[in-house]
């Protein structure tokens, strides 16, 4: 005698404690597509940029010497700006004042120095704040502006040395003729001292700036 074909019953669905409403249970299919599908639809902020392919750190040291190269142009810029004010750069060995109490003297390419760092410093900041750290989330503008004033600071005082090595003619550092001068254009010694000097400070601010300056952010 045939036999009819059964179909499969459906266990019932389990009532909510409340008694309301049947609550379905996920299937071991829908367990599988779970973290798979939020895999696929949530990703951390980071790997939506173009950077992200690079680990964590290695994006910030990327976006900080971008920041530092725009940085270099407005140091520069300010550094142009002011000698041109002087009569060019062939005047930036000019004294601006003695030194009370020592035989140096204040020349106005040290002068220069400091106002394009205090420049290019703020704007540096503000945009490696916003831009180059914002990965690990903002903290309190003064309390991470002064930590980066200061480490620039220090590298400037630093610079400001390597710069008057790179231009005075009795230092060992001095950029020899003839192919520096003291004349605007290409071969101006005062302005590849200045270009020098950002670039050998550089990889120190990133580092210094990265722990500890936005350490608070990081954590």
């Amino acid at each position: 005698m045939p036999t009819t074909p059964t179909t499969p019953t459906t266990p019932p669905a389990a009532e909510s404690p409340d008694g309301m409403r049947p609550v379905r249970s996920a299937g071991p299919d829908r367990e599988s597509a779970g973290p798979d599908r939020g895999q696929g639809m949530r990703r951390p902020h980071h790997y939506v940029t173009r950077l992200g392919w690079l680990p964590l750190g290695m994006r910030q040291l990327v976006k900080f010497a971008l920041v530092g190269g725009i940085g270099i142009v407005v140091n520069m810029a300010v550094a142009i700006g002011l000698n041109a004010l002087n009569g060019g750069p062939a005047n930036a060995r000019s004294v601006l004042f003695p030194i009370p109490g020592t035989d140096f003297n204040l020349r106005f390419t040290a002068f220069v120095w400091i106002a394009a760092f205090l420049v290019a410093n703020l704007f540096n900041f503000q945009l490696n704040r916003i831009w180059t750290f914002r990965d690990t989330g903002p903290g309190r503008w003064w309390s991470e502006f002064w930590r980066f004033l200061l480490v620039g600071s220090v590298a400037a005082l630093v610079g400001l040395f390597l710069k008057v090595a790179f231009t005075h003619p009795g230092a060992p550092l001095y950029l020899p003729g003839p192919w520096f001068t003291e004349e605007a254009g290409l071969h101006s010694r005062e302005y590849w001292a200045q270009l020098l000097t950002i670039l050998v400070t550089m990889p120190i601010n990133f580092l210094v700036n990265k722990f500890w300056t936005f350490r608070r952010a990081q954590r």
